[in-house]
């Protein structure tokens, strides 16, 4: 047999399963379950060659053979936890042989590390503890059923901080909390004056923590006020843009397909990427041709176009020979049960210069301003005042009937 054919041979896997268990002194009841899901998972050389990793891991001496344990020795030390440390989990998880591993919660508080760690010396203890409370106050909001701060936003307040930190350092000459004053922090507003409101709730809230930790005597930020427009004030495309982009994602085959099911979800339903990164196989109909997004009480019916560009997307989908319940798989995904991460999607749209969210704001500033806003809110599962935030303050002209002039009637 030639390399080409022992490379692609189906019972390759197996082969190098029989020979691992043949070498070990005492073979774990779950190894040839295990050896099925690789070969399930993967194509056979990648499959032998994650079954040659687990061989090396297993027949070191000393060391516990127990799956949780097995787990945790697997994993990559760095963002990627590797393709073998996911199969582990994946397969350990549904046996109910280990729990998962906290792999995102490690990258988070790494990324909360690099923050603190960029904050001056003489400011960072403050910023330190600012971070633990925080923390701590996540934990007691998970206790008591409460909605808990996200990762992304005890990281987006730390950042914050650091920038502080610096502008304290580097523009003001301040190397002490205490010589912050109100000056100091509407200079800084300054700097940024599109996230102000966003900037000054996150400083309100570390200084009120100085100030309890005896860190300040006076609150800085306490009388300052967060000026300007509450009403919406982000991107949206032209018309003939969005002709545009329909036509790119409708007609262009060269198109990637992941990319043209988020532009055409996001352009003519609204949709945004965590709702399409979270949609499932068993959340599409194909007799009522809709789909399931997100948290929306009922299904969305999906127009010709739509449907059209989904079908290749599950066409894509199918050639990559996956058991991921989700419609958008990449090669990090295929072979776990995952959703595609939060940067892939963020990035999908790249090639046509116009983020996901530009998409979704576009769609929802049209509807609610031109039908009743409640009925948005119901049809996309969002508050009334959320939908409210793209209510335009003032009326197009266009859409006025013609008054009747002085006299007449």
């Amino acid at each position: 047999m030639c390399s080409a054919c022992w490379q692609r041979r189906p019972d390759r896997p197996f082969v190098a399963g029989a020979g691992l268990a043949a070498r070990l002194a005492s073979p774990p009841d779950w190894l040839d379950g295990l050896i099925a899901h690789l070969a399930g998972s993967y194509s056979p050389s990648r499959a032998a060659s994650l079954i040659t990793s687990l061989g090396r891991i297993l027949e070191e001496d000393g060391q516990p053979g127990h799956p949780q344990a097995l787990l945790e020795r697997a994993r990559w030390q760095g963002r990627s936890m590797g393709p073998l440390a996911r199969s582990l989990e994946t397969f350990f998880t549904e046996q109910g042989l280990a729990l998962p591993t906290d792999h995102a919660g490690q990258l988070a508080a790494g990324r909360r590390q690099r923050r603190v760690d960029a904050v001056p010396g003489p400011l960072r203890p403050a910023v330190d503890g600012f971070a633990a409370s925080m923390l701590a106050a996540r934990e007691r909001a998970r206790r008591a059923g409460t909605k808990p701060r996200s990762d992304h936003t005890i990281e987006a307040a730390l950042a914050t901080m650091r920038d502080l930190a610096l502008f304290l350092t580097g523009e003001r000459g301040k190397q002490d909390w205490a010589l912050a004053d109100v000056h100091d922090i509407e200079a800084f507003l300054a700097t940024l004056p599109r996230g102000r409101k966003r900037r000054l709730t996150v400083l309100r809230q570390f200084f009120r923590f100085a100030r309890s930790r005896k860190i300040i005597l006076v609150d800085p930020a306490r009388d300052l006020a967060a000026r300007g427009s509450r009403g919406f004030t982000g991107q949206t495309l032209v018309l003939d843009k969005q002709r545009e982009l329909f036509r790119r994602w409708a007609t262009d085959r060269g198109t990637h397909p992941h990319e043209a099911l988020l532009g055409i979800l996001a352009l003519l339903h609204g949709a945004s990427s965590d709702e399409v990164r979270h949609l499932r196989m068993n959340g599409i109909d194909e007799t009522a041709r809709t789909a399931r997004l997100g948290s929306r009480p009922l299904p969305v019916p999906l127009d010709p176009a739509s449907w059209q560009v989904l079908q290749r997307c599950l066409d894509h989908r199918e050639a990559q020979r996956t058991a991921n319940p989700h419609v958008i798989v990449t090669k990090g995904t295929k072979a776990g049960r995952s959703p595609a991460s939060t940067a892939y999607m963020s990035h999908l749209l790249d090639g046509c210069g116009v983020p996901p969210r530009a998409l979704r704001c576009t769609r929802l500033a049209d509807l609610v301003n031109t039908i009743d806003p409640k009925l948005v809110a119901a049809a996309f599962g969002m508050r009334p005042e959320g939908v409210m935030f793209y209510l335009a303050d003032h009326v197009d002209d266009g859409r006025l009937e013609t008054l009747p002039g002085p006299g007449t009637g």
